[in-house]
């Protein structure tokens, strides 16, 4: 087995565009390359905007489950061997509250994500293919949901967005606008959640400093990790604004763009000048 040629002691990994290809599988070259890593010692962990149970469904299924997943936008942080949740920001009630009953009375499209589960209103139009999937549920009303806490808010649509972002941006919380092909959707955060901050969090308790943590990632979201990192690999499906921040650069999430990544700049396999790819 090829040694890491970098101290590299922990690679960051998002999910969605980056390890996942468009048809949402990990490629065998991608899997080898995790395994390869694990063999090593290296400690791998799944980075994403996803709820809990796609990353880790994926962890387990790349064997990586004695390792935690950070999800939810950096908000939940998830011990896979004990099940114990070690980090979690969730969005205060006293911002929550009220951005969810404006939403509800203008009848903005709203997802708010509680008790690892994401929720939908009875009756509402399923705006994405995935929220007829077994991470969703519905509630008659969110009031009931909100005993505690959600760990993140979603808004659905262009006129709805810019109204929430409009009435509520002043606060103290993270609002990402993301556009999918014609879908816009925002995120409410907490203002201290975020991938950087969960994973800076997950390594001072590892005791790896960000010189030896590698990451890789596609999103906006994913700059600020990228650039934490001692090793920040963009994709190269990113936007172009993305790719802009970042120096290193790796091929596409469907041309195996973690394995190449991986290959390059832990193991040394130099599979051609992947900083122009």
């Amino acid at each position: 087995m090829k040694q890491p040629t970098t101290t590299i002691d922990l690679v960051a990994v998002d999910l969605d565009g980056t390890l996942l290809s468009s048809n949402e599988e990990v490629s065998p070259r991608n899997q080898r390359a995790i395994a390869a890593l694990v063999r090593a010692g290296i400690r791998v962990v799944i980075v994403t905007g996803r709820g809990v149970d796609t990353p880790v469904r994926i962890a387990r299924e790349l064997k990586l489950g004695r390792f935690p997943v950070i999800c939810c936008h950096g908000a939940l942080t998830r011990d896979l061997t004990t099940g114990k949740t070690l980090g979690h920001i969730p969005v205060p009630l006293i911002h929550a509250k009220p951005i969810i009953e404006f939403a509800e009375r203008q009848g903005i499209p709203i997802a708010i994500y509680a008790e690892d589960h994401f929720w939908r209103l009875a009756g509402q139009q399923a705006i994405m293919a995935d929220m007829n999937g077994p991470a969703w549920r519905e509630t008659p009303s969110f009031a009931a949901l909100l005993g505690s806490p959600p760990t993140f808010i979603r808004f659905f649509g262009t006129q709805g967005v810019e109204a929430v972002r409009r009435r509520f941006g002043h606060l103290p919380l993270n609002l990402r606008t993301e556009r999918w092909l014609d879908l816009v959707e925002c995120v409410v955060l907490n203002g201290r959640a975020g991938k950087r901050e969960a994973l800076a969090d997950l390594c001072r308790t590892f005791g790896i400093p960000a010189q030896r943590v590698m990451a890789i990632g596609d999103s906006r979201n994913d700059v600020p990790m990228l650039q934490w990192a001692g090793i920040g690999v963009v994709m190269g499906n990113a936007l172009p604004e993305v790719r802009a921040m970042v120096p290193l650069r790796t091929v596409t999430n469907d041309g195996d763009g973690v394995a190449v990544a991986i290959e390059r700049y832990v193991f040394g396999n130099v599979l051609g000048d992947v900083r122009s790819a």
